[in-house]
């Protein structure tokens, strides 16, 4: 009996199943999935829809249970997908039709995968070239090391970068900048947590501004192409605004709390140090950056952004600019083999499952069904997308915003199709993307706060009063916005 137990356990640890919790999980989101395939009575609701109902059940359940991986589940959703709505013969693709399932990968290739692939590696070549860690630098020594002007300087350097880097890298770079200023500071001390807050809130914000700045506005980006697509600038017009807003709310209440604490002396701003050459195994393989090589990157950099935001005057689509840092920092030696393996790989699988499943959800009827329930809600089209921008803006403080994302933003591009077309659907959609990223109440809810909370000077109740004032006012301010831009 004792080895039969082993083998069981030696097979459940091969299949990564180390816990009970996480077996009991994975049971519990493969049965609530069952019952929304059967248990349905709506005789509008098709064989198709209900087995894509199926599938979205359970991709959500196990984005916000956590019981496998994100990027799995995304994986799973697509396979899924493949197997049941877009096999030969199977509930939705005809006999006859042998690439019926090829809608379902499509979204692999689709513009807005090119356009967050492209900011990642601005991104990964403005961190290989130490770029950003100058700049950060630069900004930071103007302030002559004053906390009431340190403060909007760093949530500012953190803002910007945060609208076309990984929130994520963003934030680690700040902190290392920061931290030898914060060293020497009580570590009770109502300035390093403001600091240290503001560099968390502006980087979850600043990434609102732009399509690149989160997965969630990718996601989003996708979801409207069938409707005419948004560009770039379109996409800025709509974020920039409430970003804006939000930055200057969290900015005042942070220099409130800090300037409630009593006078503090200056701050010295140290030099940032380059990091320490990595080993021979690591990335670029001890390959040093030249100075050309620097100054090409930063002027690839200016010229990327610049014709993503003049898209209307040379007419080139953003996607299609993407390839130029794509192609032109590889040819120039900046993104080697190395640096192309390092990107967040997971973050693409995730938006490629998302915008996937929005093609099951649209190809299998469920979007027409569930277009039906809401045409019977009374309401106008503005209250219902509050309402779901709420939604998402909370689900995000308890698990990833691109999930939420996933899973609220195909409801939202039905409410568009359903609206008429005397609503814009990016009003609509486009809030509820920006939403997702406004989740600040928690440490778990992003990842600049969980950066931030391991350096043991924040509690969780510091987050409230920030986390809470962007919950409380930041979907209304998308919502509201949207309807004047639009």
């Amino acid at each position: 009996m004792l080895d039969t137990r082993n083998e069981i356990r030696r097979l459940l640890d091969r299949f990564e199943f180390r816990s009970g919790k996480v077996l009991l999980r994975s049971l519990v989101c493969l049965t609530l999935a069952a019952a929304a395939i059967w248990l349905p009575t709506d005789p509008t609701l098709t064989e198709s829809a209900r087995w894509s109902l199926g599938i979205v059940v359970l991709a959500a359940t196990l984005w916000i249970s956590e019981a496998i991986p994100a990027f799995a589940v995304a994986l799973l959703v697509i396979g899924l997908q493949v197997l049941i709505l877009g096999r030969s013969g199977g509930v939705l693709v005809p006999a006859d039709d042998a690439r019926g399932w090829e809608i379902y990968v499509r979204p692999w290739a689709s513009p807005p995968m090119w356009l967050f692939f492209g900011g990642l590696v601005l991104a990964r070549a403005a961190q290989r070239t130490e770029i950003d860690q100058w700049v950060a630098g630069a900004v930071l020594k103007l302030t002559a090391g004053q906390p009431t002007r340190l403060l909007p300087a760093v949530m500012g350097v953190t803002f910007l970068f945060s609208m076309f880097m990984s929130n994520t890298a963003t934030c680690a770079m700040m902190l290392t900048v920061l931290t030898p200023a914060i060293a020497v500071l009580p570590k009770d001390s109502a300035v390093a947590k403001a600091l240290l807050l503001g560099l968390a809130f502006a980087a979850n914000i600043g990434g609102m501004a732009t399509i690149i700045g989160t997965p969630p506005n990718a996601i989003g980006a996708g979801f409207l192409e069938e409707s005419g697509g948004i560009s770039f600038t379109a996409w800025m017009g709509y974020g920039m605004p409430p970003a804006l807003l939000l930055f200057a709310l969290i900015w005042w209440l942070l220099n409130r709390q800090m300037r409630s604490a009593g006078p503090c002396p200056a701050l010295a701003i140290p030099e940032p140090q380059p990091a320490p050459p990595p080993p021979p195994s690591s990335l670029s393989k001890n390959v040093p950056i030249t100075r050309w090589q620097r100054l090409l990157t930063l002027i690839i950099f200016v010229t990327t952004i610049a014709l993503w935001m003049t898209g209307a005057l040379h007419g080139s689509p953003t996607a299609v600019v993407s390839f130029l840092p794509i192609v032109s920092l590889s040819m120039i030696g900046v993104m080697r083999a190395e640096e192309i393996r390092s990107l967040n790989w997971d973050v693409l699988i995730l938006l490629a499952g998302g915008l996937s499943l929005g093609v099951g959800i649209e190809s299998s009827g469920l979007a027409a069904w569930m277009a039906q329930q809401l045409q019977g809600i009374s309401a106008p089209p503005w209250v219902v997308t509050l309402t779901l921008c709420y939604v998402a803006a909370a689900a995000s403080n308890l698990m990833s915003n691109t999930a939420a994302a996933n899973i609220l933003l195909p409801i939202g591009i039905v409410l568009a199709n359903s609206a008429g077309p005397s609503v814009a659907a990016a009003s609509i959609v486009v809030p509820v993307a920006l939403s997702c990223s406004i989740a600040m109440a928690l440490p778990i809810a992003t990842p600049p706060n969980a950066l931030i909370f391991a350096s043991g000077r924040i509690a969780t109740r510091d987050y409230l009063p920030g986390g809470l004032l962007a919950l409380l006012i930041g979907p209304a301010l998308c919502v509201a916005w949207a309807q004047l831009f639009n």
